[in-house]
């Protein structure tokens, strides 16, 4: 049986691999260099955020700047803009005296006051048992989503497929932040480990859609080819995921470009995520199907 099919997506499969790979391969060579741009959330140290006189803004535009009013007393290992007249100064870990030592020296290079509105300190023991609960979290996660799926679907191509998509979209966003810290300083923090699992179950979300369809049909078309049925359920469902997707992409896009400082990286990680997700979902996860088959 034949279904009618207006355009043929999965004739194009090995095209989309190769956009996957153009996109993938460039943030797999940045993480093997340079890594990610890890916050004091993983590495352990002191983030200490102050509000500055609007009149002497320009001092605190720069590390270097700020660096030279602290001489040798302590080290900022980055500045980070947060809001209006207000700034993020991450270092080494920081006693209580060095950091009124700081604060006196930076308000020693302006007349008017400096205020310190917020001081963390994360030690590097709770930082490392960070790192390991983020992994183990992410594990589990695909663990999960791969037997949930495999008995839903009662074959393991599924549930296999379905976490090499997820994979796919893990590499993207993990990639793309390397590139980021590397060309723009952005740190890697608690709020991207948000992102990166939130991205695993938008991702694995569109996916299951698109399977639960093929198997409908696969039951209303027995003898139909199989790639005639993952074309025509990749068809039947890119109109829904796009509508989803574009509400997701432009409450992001606010978000990134209105949400502030503090969020902005979040923001743009959660983009970046639904971006990958929506064409996994269509373009990966569902051609994976049918190279599963061309293997057997």
């Amino acid at each position: 049986m034949t279904l009618n099919r207006p355009i043929h997506f999965m004739k194009y499969r090995w095209l989309y691999f190769a956009i996957s790979l153009l996109v993938i391969i460039p943030g797999l060579m940045s993480l093997a260099v340079h890594g990610l741009k890890l916050s004091i959330d993983f590495t352990g140290g002191s983030l200490l955020e102050i509000q500055h006189p609007t009149r002497t803004a320009d001092l605190f535009q720069s590390r270097e700047q700020v660096q030279q009013v602290l001489g040798d007393n302590y080290e900022v290992s980055s500045l980070q803009i947060s809001g209006q007249n207000q700034v993020l100064l991450r270092g080494k870990e920081m006693t209580n005296d060095q950091k009124n030592i700081v604060m006196y020296k930076l308000q020693g290079a302006v007349s008017e006051p400096v205020t310190e509105l917020r001081f963390e300190t994360v030690g590097p023991t709770l930082g490392k048992e960070l790192i390991e609960k983020t992994l183990i979290a992410v594990a589990i996660v695909a663990l999960g989503i791969m037997l949930f799926v495999w008995r839903q679907f009662h074959n393991p191509k599924y549930g296999i497929s379905a976490i090499l998509a997820m994979l796919h979209d893990s590499l993207v966003l993990l990639g793309s932040f390397s590139l980021l810290g590397w060309f723009m300083g952005v740190e890697v923090d608690v709020l991207f480990v948000t992102a990166l699992l939130t991205t695993l179950s938008f991702s694995v979300h569109d996916t299951i859609v698109v399977y639960d369809r093929i198997r409908e049909m696969r039951k209303n078309h027995s003898r139909a080819n199989y790639e005639e049925i993952v074309d025509t359920a990749v068809l039947e469902t890119l109109g829904r995921s796009l509508n989803n997707s574009m509400t997701i992409i432009i409450m992001l896009l606010a978000l990134v470009l209105l949400g502030g400082e503090t969020i902005r990286w979040f923001g743009v990680a959660l983009l970046i995520g639904a971006i990958t997700g929506t064409y996994s979902s269509t373009f990966t996860a569902a051609p994976l199907l049918l190279l599963w088959d061309d293997v057997q």
